[in-house]
């Protein structure tokens, strides 16, 4: 099985777990507030590590998966912002070999990004009645700590997976 396709499965695998195990993981006082997206923490990793059209398809593909099955009130709007988000980080974090400090960065800006878009969309067609500041302190900032302590923890595995698919398969010659 080729490295990309293990990949992808890793990250349906992600978007399984999150669904579902994050669920249970998540206090119930908070079940309203905190909306974890740790495939799209998953998706900034391709995205430094691989290439940002990476980012870009991925960000459009479970964004639209994520719209569908989890969020009904609009369609595309995880999807849009999930792949325009991620094309951006990837442009403005340009580093084949990004050391922790520059990956956490992207995370957390990264986070910030996605979420601010998505409050400007529903803000937009009226979805969103509440400030950008109360979104921000009540929602957004949690997030992001969840973001980054998943990114924190994800980090070396991730990592060493995208460095293996850099490398490539080795192919002896012909003799």
């Amino acid at each position: 099985m080729k490295r990309h396709q293990v990949l992808i499965l890793l990250l349906f695998l992600v978007f399984i777990l999150q669904g579902t195990v994050g669920f249970w993981l998540t206090p119930s006082s908070l079940q309203g507030k905190i909306n974890p997206n740790f495939m799209y923490v998953a998706i900034l990793f391709a995205t430094i590590y691989h290439h940002r059209h990476t980012g870009l398809v991925l960000g459009l593909v479970f964004g639209m998966l994520h719209d569908v099955v989890y969020y009904g009130e609009m369609i595309g709007t995880y999807s849009f912002t999930m792949g325009v988000s991620a094309y951006i980080i990837g442009l403005l974090f340009k580093t084949p070999r990004a050391p922790l400090p520059i990956m956490m960065t992207a995370v957390i800006l990264g986070s910030l990004l996605l979420d601010s878009m998505l409050f400007g969309i529903y803000k937009l067609f009226r979805i969103n009645p509440d400030s950008y500041n109360w979104a921000l302190l009540n929602h957004m900032l949690p997030d992001l700590l969840i973001h980054f302590a998943f990114a924190l923890i994800i980090y070396v595995p991730l990592r060493k997976q995208f460095d293996f698919i850099a490398k490539g398969p080795k192919r002896s010659k012909a003799a």
